[in-house]
């Protein structure tokens, strides 16, 4: 099991995140006029920029991108904090100010979402080398609190109104209720990252740790993007 995540779990994360994208593509008409046109949008941009992530897999003497060895881009942190843990965040603080009906909770997710990503640039600068070469566990933490203050939000707006009668039928209740769990899950292995040693051959790598965090992110990805591929395909349009 352990040396099959090895080899393929790049190819199996990345498999799934395709379905939820062309899924959202299949099903770009049933969405055209709602909200939710812009979350197939953002599946499609975290399926181009994970494909953009692989590039390391060629950062290799005898491979294409060999010259970017001992450079400060042989590493993709970089790109990872910028798409994904800020990326992912603005996009969520955006999307959910769309659907949440309550003024209040619409502003708390603006202040929060703007201070992170001014937060973000200011930490980023004021630590630029270890941007390149490791992950921040500050952003993770603050993004996940931003996350679920967006499904929180909702989920009380659900139990407020007469939608908590179809709930099941809603997209945003599916997407709300996956990168809920997801953040829940992967969150807390963020605090680990400070004492894993990434480089191949490195006599303190922590093979264990790290196939144990493998199996966890891989498992959580399956199930997000399975969840919303069923949404999907299962909810109906909902109005603006």
């Amino acid at each position: 099991m352990e040396e099959f995540i090895k080899q393929n779990y790049s190819i199996l994360t990345y498999t799934i995140e395709s379905l939820a994208a062309v899924t959202g593509l299949l099903f770009y008409k049933k969405y055209k006029f709602t909200v939710a046109k812009y979350f197939i949008c953002f599946l499609i941009y975290l399926t181009i920029c994970d494909f953009i992530s692989s590039y390391t897999w060629y950062v290799h003497p005898k491979k294409s991108f060999g010259f970017l060895i001992g450079t400060i881009f042989e590493k993709n942190h970089w790109w990872a904090t910028l798409y994904w843990q800020i990326g992912a965040i603005m996009f969520f603080s955006f999307y959910y100010r769309k659907i949440l009906k309550t003024k209040s909770f619409r502003a708390i997710i603006r202040l929060f979402g703007y201070s992170y990503f001014f937060f973000s640039i200011i930490y980023i600068i004021l630590n630029w080398n270890t941007f390149f070469y490791k992950f921040f566990p500050i952003l993770s933490i603050l993004g996940a609190i931003i996350v679920f203050l967006c499904a929180v939000f909702y989920f009380i707006e659900i139990l407020q109104s007469d939608k908590v009668l179809t709930f099941y039928k809603s997209i945003n209740f599916y997407i709300s209720f996956a990168i809920f769990i997801w953040w829940l899950i992967t969150t807390p292995l963020d605090f680990y990252d400070a004492y894993l040693a990434y480089e191949v051959g490195n006599p303190n790598r922590d093979w264990n740790f790290i196939f144990l965090q493998w199996e966890i992110f891989l498992f959580a990805n399956i199930f997000m993007y399975l969840t919303f591929t069923f949404a999907l395909i299962w909810c109906k349009p909902e109005n603006n």
